[in-house]
């Protein structure tokens, strides 16, 4: 078995604050003998407009953001998946997910496919795909020193297609890094990964936001890994004072006993293959 990490921070339009904040969560998680540490959605900043967001993506700020922690990945001898922007054409931008390995290279980079767009009653409005360009493939699980990993982000939850996708390529964890709204987050996050993780009999690592953002935007928190039976084995509340990190043993072995003991034979021939 192996540690892995699951981080909890609040990011702001600072990308300089965001930056210590993550660096609190790799040393925490270096301190507990994780190999990984997973970071959330948009780790590098949350803005409070599109044009706001679209300058601190190419700011210089946004490059050291990332190359810092490539450095501190090398130093520390530990993988980091994290979520950042990345510009995409001259008026819209990518949600991204990346992999940092050991030696501070990134290894793989997900664009998201599935895109927030949502009008909640008294609550945010949020149009992603209008500043936003969604991805266009799900990448190949790739092998970590934790298992097989399958990169999905936040919205992508809702979409079981994917995690099913992901599965049928051997994927033993699943990601989620997000920033859930708090009223979504009340009403389905625990039981949407959970669901992720029974149906793929997976571990599900989901990294969290959590608290203010800006006056228009606050996360859920709740930062969760949950295990192939579907069991909560690390979890932080919606605390946002401070970025924490809950750690869990990745069991392999407990992977292959959940597949082996409850063979999900799919009906192909009566329902398309995922």
């Amino acid at each position: 078995m192996v540690l892995a990490a699951v981080g909890q921070l609040c990011s702001t339009n600072n990308i300089t604050s965001n930056l210590a904040q993550c660096k609190v969560l790799v040393q925490k998680a270096v301190a507990a003998g994780a190999k990984v540490l997973f970071l959330p959605e948009a780790s590098d900043y949350i803005a409070s407009s599109a044009e706001q967001s679209y300058s601190l993506a190419q700011s210089e700020e946004r490059a050291s953001f990332v190359s810092s922690l490539q450095r501190d990945a090398k130093e520390h001898n530990i993988h980091i998946n994290v979520g950042i922007h990345e510009v995409a054409s001259e008026t819209r931008l990518k949600n991204s997910l990346i992999w940092i390995d050991d030696k501070g290279t990134i290894t793989q980079n997900y664009q998201k496919v599935h895109l927030f767009d949502v009008d909640i009653k008294d609550g945010p409005v949020l149009k992603e795909s209008a500043s936003v360009q969604p991805g266009q493939q799900i990448p190949r699980p790739f092998e970590t020193p934790i298992g097989r990993v399958g990169l999905s982000i936040c919205f992508d939850l809702r979409f079981p297609e994917m995690s099913l996708a992901l599965r049928r390529q051997n994927a033993e964890i699943i990601t989620y890094p997000s920033a859930f709204t708090v009223p979504t987050g009340k009403a389905h996050w625990e039981p949407l990964l959970r669901a992720r993780a029974i149906e793929t009999q997976s571990y599900v690592i989901a990294a969290a936001q959590a608290g203010p953002h800006n006056e228009k935007r606050r996360s859920y928190g709740h930062s969760v890994i949950i295990n192939p039976w579907g069991e909560v084995v690390a979890k932080l509340g919606d605390e946002h004072q401070e970025p924490k990190i809950a750690t869990a043993d990745i069991d392999l072995d407990l992977v292959a006993k959940v597949r082996r003991e409850m063979p999900l034979l799919r009906r192909t021939d009566l329902y398309p293959e995922i």
